[in-house]
């Protein structure tokens, strides 16, 4: 369980010091990087500078940037608890089968079966919530 917490906190906090790397990287999809075409780009596509020039825009880029940079830091949060969360339940799956099994042998075989059926489930929706609070990092 102490291993499992580490391994949590390693991979939020790797999350929240990548979030400002990945916001300024300019990748397509990522929340921070809405608006950072270049000039020449821009032009090309046709497109006209807004009126008051950039010093009308640099509030709005301040406010897309601030708003990537949460939810970056809410994905992370979220999957360090999620691997929290799954890690204790697995564990206590794991040690109430152990226990049940020794006091009683002769349903081993049940209760094995019964503890990686649950163990599976929570792992499936552990993966699903990974997985939603990552698409909210490329979404």
């Amino acid at each position: 369980m102490k291993k499992l917490t580490q391994l949590a906190v390693l991979v939020a906090t790797v999350l929240l010091v990548a979030a400002p790397v990945l916001a300024e990287s300019g990748l397509p999809g990522l929340p921070g990087s809405q608006g950072k075409e270049k000039p020449d780009e821009a032009a090309a596509h046709g497109a006209t500078p807004a009126p008051g020039g950039a010093a009308a825009t640099a509030p709005a880029a301040a406010a897309a940037k601030d708003k990537g940079l949460f939810i970056l830091a809410g994905a992370a949060f979220g999957c360090g608890l999620i691997i929290l969360g799954a890690g204790y339940g697995i564990g206590r799956i794991g040690s109430a089968a152990v226990e049940s099994m020794a006091r009683q042998p002769e349903v081993a075989g049940n209760i094995n079966t019964a503890m990686i059926i649950s163990a599976a489930l929570i792992e499936g929706v552990t993966f699903f919530a990974l997985i939603v609070c990552l698409l909210e990092i490329v979404l």
